[in-house]
């Protein structure tokens, strides 16, 4: 029964999701913006909302056992960019194999490529060194979340920046589907476009919040650590449904859209999340975290390293897998 439970959490998460991403996508066409910009800031931020909410929800809202909401919260916000630097890439490649083969040439937008990885690596590298200050160093960790914060704001300034050129390039966003309040009769303006997001958003934490609690209830059922579940599970389940998106966009020879949607959610999942983490919780280097975070670092590097040398090939991107293989084999085992 309770993993039924799950299950159904779980869906009513993807329907919020879906209903979420189809208005932010006509947000960024009524609002004229670059598809650079749509996949980095509005696709991306939407698509990463379900994992978003579940550990801010454990944190700040979580069951009476306060230690086991820190663990799923800790999990949460470092898994996602895990998932996202390894196992999200590598199945892009895996999409687009067959009709480019393993030296096939991806082509993404190279300066907003380096620009999300470079403000990720920025903001993660802070998240690593901050599990090594005591949290009796209250101060010192305020900073560094003070910074990570600063961070994404300066990299949403940046990329808006970025936008009217592209636009001008011909690189303006375009739904690819009506708008789901339309199907309703609804009009299609800024107005209903706001009803929408709100109404993606209110179902989302309530799915994310009961999705936590299952989580509480299937950690011992299982037999492993709240952290370690979270840490593997939630990101999965979560948000990786969501990044099909990119799939359906390389294989659309979209490169631009479908890398932008998984880098610029690292960033955002890289900045904001851990700077919470950072202040609230113990953010100590346990095994599975220290590992994950090391991995994460060593994905986006490699990723960046063979963007702007040569350029990304296919085989690239199998890289990234197979250090996600790697890692779970670390702590599995």
């Amino acid at each position: 029964m309770l993993f039924l439970e799950l299950l159904g959490y779980l869906l009513l998460i993807l329907v919020a999701a879906e209903i979420f991403v189809n208005a932010l996508e006509h947000l960024g066409e009524k609002l004229n913006i670059s598809e650079g910009v749509t996949g980095s800031l509005f696709a991306a931020v939407g698509t990463a909302m379900p994992e978003t909410l579940v550990p801010l929800l454990a944190i700040f809202a979580g069951s009476g056992n306060a230690q086991m909401s820190e663990e799923i919260g800790v999990g949460a916000i470092l898994g996602a960019p895990l998932m996202l630097s390894t196992l999200s890439v590598s199945l892009m490649g895996l999409a687009v194999l067959s009709k480019r083969g393993i030296q096939g040439h991806l082509t993404p937008e190279r300066s907003g490529l380096k620009r999300d990885l470079d403000f990720f690596l920025m903001a993660f590298v802070l998240a690593f060194v901050a599990m090594f200050i005591p949290h009796g160093e209250g101060w010192v960790r305020a900073a560094i979340a003070f910074v990570m914060v600063l961070i994404y704001f300066i990299y949403v300034m940046v990329t808006l920046r970025a936008s009217s050129k592209l636009v001008a390039e011909g690189h303006a966003t375009e739904a690819g589907s009506p708008m789901l309040l339309t199907r309703l009769g609804l009009p299609q303006n800024l107005f209903f476009i706001i009803v929408q997001l709100a109404l993606g958003l209110a179902l989302l934490v309530i799915g994310a919040k009961g999705f936590i609690h299952g989580v509480e209830a299937a950690a011992p059922i299982i037999g492993i650590s709240a952290l370690l579940l979270s840490l593997l599970i939630i990101p999965i389940a979560t948000e990786l449904p969501e990044k099909v998106n990119s799939i359906l966009w390389i294989r659309k020879r979209k490169d631009t859209l479908a890398f932008g949607n998984i880098t610029g959610a690292m960033v955002f999942q890289g900045t904001l999340l851990p700077a919470i983490g950072v202040s609230l919780t113990p953010w100590a280097p346990q095994k599975e975290v220290l590992l994950g975070v090391v991995v994460t670092l060593v994905a986006a590097f490699w990723l960046r390293w063979a963007a702007l040398n040569g350029g990304l090939r296919v085989w690239h991107l199998f890289v990234n897998g197979a250090l996600y293989v790697g890692y779970l084999t670390a702590v599995l085992i």
